[in-house]
């Protein structure tokens, strides 16, 4: 009989501390911390086992709607198309469990391209624990961060942060501390209602590029350049202010550190802004909401904070946001165990 393995995970938007999450830059800055809110926008993998003793395999993406068969894995393995390069690197590391038997493997994403939610980074975790379940090997949530974080920098082949796969393994609001041990992560509990019309989820219709953000920032840090130092020394104390405004419910204060980090993001790099973005801030201000950068910026997502509360204000903030040519998403936040 056939077993089919079905896993969905949901992506997150990181309410502060992008960047330091990655190796060495939060190793020289005194334990830093990130903050994650998971979000119900998912990614999934549904895999399939051969039940009829062949090799073959399958690979779909509903996203790209592309759907390949091969005689075998080594035959997957040698397709260069790059839609299914995150797929082939995961496959790679699973070649010899794996080995002659068949499969499908079936994958979507409800994130948009280059959103800056973590989308690849999610789907990244789905397809793992499919795999995993199928071929039996599991791994503890230290080392399955670890392993998906190496495995998409060697199909970046550039470093990787590491907060963006904690969210997916089990949701929540994920209080991600950083140091000489690697990453720890603690969930807090939290009332979904506290974010309840105070939340805003906007898409600006441009893809970003972490990768090459985050490059130049761990690059301009090495080097020694003196702004980018000051800059990464103010996110850090703003990330473990948001940890701590997000623990005590503090909507005011959670908006004036919100704005403090925008400042200093945009200061750490003029890419991690754009014209979209700029517009985005420049409408949540107007109707006394805040503007979040999501990921590494230059596009993607924008994170609003609505710290009053009202829900007729904030409607009249999204109705202009829709106008400006911007796309309000219906994301809210996730606090149940991914399955």
């Amino acid at each position: 009989m056939s077993t089919e393995i079905n896993i969905k995970s949901p992506t997150r938007v990181d309410l502060a501390g992008g960047t330091l999450d990655c190796w060495p830059l939060y190793l020289f800055l005194n334990d830093p911390v990130t903050v994650n809110l998971s979000i119900d926008i998912f990614t999934r993998a549904k895999l399939v086992p051969v039940t009829d003793g062949s090799s073959r395999v399958r690979l779909i993406t509903r996203d790209l709607k592309l759907d390949r068969e091969y005689a075998n894995l080594e035959q997957c393995l040698k397709d260069k198309d790059p839609a299914f390069d995150l797929i082939r690197v995961i496959l790679e590391h699973y070649r010899a469990p794996i080995g002659n038997r068949g499969f499908s493997l079936e994958t979507a994403s409800d994130s948009p391209v280059g959103g800056g939610l973590g989308g690849s980074s999610s789907l990244c975790i789905s397809i793992l624990k499919a795999i995993g379940q199928w071929t039996k090997i599991s791994y503890g949530e230290t080392d399955l961060v670890r392993l998906a974080s190496h495995l998409e920098a060697r199909l970046l082949l550039k470093p990787t942060g590491t907060q963006d796969y904690f969210p997916p393994i089990e949701s929540g609001l994920c209080v991600i501390t950083y140091g000489a041990e690697g990453p720890a992560c603690r969930r807090e509990n939290m009332d979904p209602k506290f974010f309840k019309d105070r939340f805003t989820l906007v898409y600006t219709g441009r893809s970003h590029h972490s990768g090459i953000n985050n490059w130049q920032v761990i690059k301009d840090w090495l080097d020694g350049d003196v702004r980018t130092r000051a800059a990464m020394s103010d996110l850090a104390a703003i990330s473990n202010e948001v940890a701590q405004a997000v623990r005590e419910l503090d909507h005011k204060g959670i908006a004036k550190l919100f704005a403090q980090e925008f400042e200093a993001r945009v200061r750490l790099s003029s890419g991690f802004s754009s014209p979209e973005i700029e517009k985005i801030h420049a409408i949540a201000l107007k109707h006394q909401s805040v503007a979040k950068i999501c990921g590494a910026g230059g596009g993607g997502c924008v994170f609003v904070w609505s710290p009053e509360g009202d829900a007729s204000k904030r409607a009249r903030m999204v109705s202009e946001i829709d106008e400006s040519g911007c796309r309000v998403l219906p994301a809210q936040p996730y606090f149940e165990k991914g399955t």
